[in-house]
């Protein structure tokens, strides 16, 4: 059955196998409906990195496989589209590890997101100063190379690098890894900020249950490659088992 109309994003019981025979996930469902931000909880190995890979269809690279299950953009299966279609189609994937070009500034690192654009530059321009605005710490690091700036920093210049493509879902995995506390503050403020006033969707992995679940609306725990338990994020982040 096609999805409803708001949801966004529908993965449906899908597994995933590394090198034909590490099964990673088992059975793995979930939805994004379309303004949300849905987290993605688990431990360490839990699959949270592979979900969003399969979503993105990046897994080719590390040997992984869709062998199960459908994936529905829009009610439009993508499983076997490439990463650049998705890209077109609105998805942008935000890496584990931040992974800025550190020999570019900031500045050119933001451009770098916008390079599929086709509305002209005073559209690509006026959406960096747009980033500028959420991120004022990189406009005032904007001509530093990435490799100079701080952990937080190169943070938040990867978003915003994804941010440059005029997302309409971004796929965020473990924004808190490395950063101090009050940093991951400010980053996940940001993304709540991002959803509320621009209406960017957000599927994102996340170790920090605590700091997740304070600015998710619906929250999905991965265990061992399984979907164990599910719902409102209010609501687990009181469920004692979480």
């Amino acid at each position: 059955m096609s999805a409803s109309p708001n949801i966004l994003l529908n993965v449906n019981g899908i597994e995933v196998i590394y090198n034909h025979v590490i099964l990673v996930l088992k059975g793995v469902s979930l939805q994004v409906h379309e303004g949300a931000v849905v987290a993605l909880l688990g431990g360490n190995g839990a699959g949270k990195t592979t979900t969003l890979r399969a979503v993105s269809n990046l897994l080719a690279g590390e040997r992984g496989d869709v062998t199960k299950g459908s994936i529905e953009l829009r009610g439009e299966r993508i499983e076997r589209l490439t990463p650049a279609d998705l890209v077109q189609r609105g998805v942008i994937q935000v890496m584990e590890g931040r992974h800025c070009f550190g020999h570019l500034t900031i500045d050119e690192n933001l451009m770098t997101g916008a390079w599929t654009r086709k509305d002209g530059r005073a559209a690509v321009a006026a959406t960096l100063e747009k980033v500028y605005t959420y991120f004022p710490r990189l406009k005032q690091r904007r001509g530093s190379q990435a490799a100079y700036t701080s952990g937080g920093e190169q943070q938040m210049c990867a978003i915003g690098r994804a941010l440059m493509a005029n997302p309409k879902m971004v796929l965020l995995d473990e924004p808190s890894m490395g950063l101090a506390p009050q940093i991951v503050e400010e980053v996940f403020g940001i993304v709540r900020d991002l959803n509320t006033r621009e209406g960017v969707t957000f599927l994102l992995a996340e170790q920090n249950t605590h700091m997740a679940l304070r600015y998710a609306d619906h929250g999905y725990i991965l265990e061992s490659g399984r979907i164990v338990m599910d719902g409102a994020a209010r609501e687990l982040a009181n469920n004692e088992d979480v």
